[in-house]
């Protein structure tokens, strides 16, 4: 992987248009097995939250779930499933938004995560318009965030072999692929929420 820390200018007239999918496929084992998107945070869902975040940046918003469609339709979103059974984890969700994504770029964010940076995608597409990476993902200080990641679409046949075969990890997925690593400062814009004790910790204060 290649880090990338430039802070040139991240807006392109000529950038193609991108989904972005918000990934609340999960059965929620560290919060009690809920569907943790739809927890209330702040008085709101924790999947709006992180539409609210999401949704300016994108040219198009998708929710992966897996459970519980027509509560997260009420969003005002489309709800794509997973095609690869199981609960397969983040990348089966990705593939779910590749397979059906109406543009070439796909940009995926976990819905436990509301205060993701406002310029997450912006930086991310910096990374690939050079055309050297078909993947890029954030990384802060402390750690890489794979999951929040912006690929092309052309790599939906790839991915669907790569979970066809059994595999379910990100970090092996993205080792196979020549991604580029896109450092934010903001270390707790990174911040997700896993617990039900994490949505009173993190909740804002007024």
């Amino acid at each position: 992987m290649t880090l990338s820390g430039s802070t040139c200018a991240l807006s392109n007239i000529n950038a193609p248009a991108i989904t972005g999918v918000i990934l609340a496929g999960g059965l929620g084992w560290r919060m009690g097995g809920v569907d943790k998107g739809l927890q209330c945070f702040a008085g709101r869902p924790l999947a709006a939250h992180v539409a609210e975040r999401l949704g300016p940046q994108v040219d198009e918003l998708l929710i992966n779930a897996n459970q519980n469609a027509a509560a997260y339709a009420a969003l005002g979103y489309p709800v794509v499933a997973d095609r690869i059974a199981g609960f397969a984890g983040p990348l089966a969700g990705l593939h779910a938004a590749l397979s059906v994504a109406r543009h070439p770029l796909v940009v995926t964010v976990p819905c436990d995560s509301p205060f993701l940076p406002v310029d997450l995608v912006a930086r991310l597409a910096a990374a690939l318009a050079d055309g050297d990476h078909v993947i890029a993902i954030a990384r802060s200080a402390e750690r890489v965030h794979p999951v929040f990641c912006l690929c092309q679409r052309s790599l939906a046949a790839p991915l669907a072999a790569f979970l066809t075969a059994g595999h379910r990890r990100f970090g092996q997925w993205l080792d196979e692929q020549r991604a580029s690593e896109v450092l934010f400062p903001d270390e707790a814009a990174f911040a997700n929420i896993n617990t039900v004790a994490d949505l009173a910790l993190l909740a804002p204060r007024n």
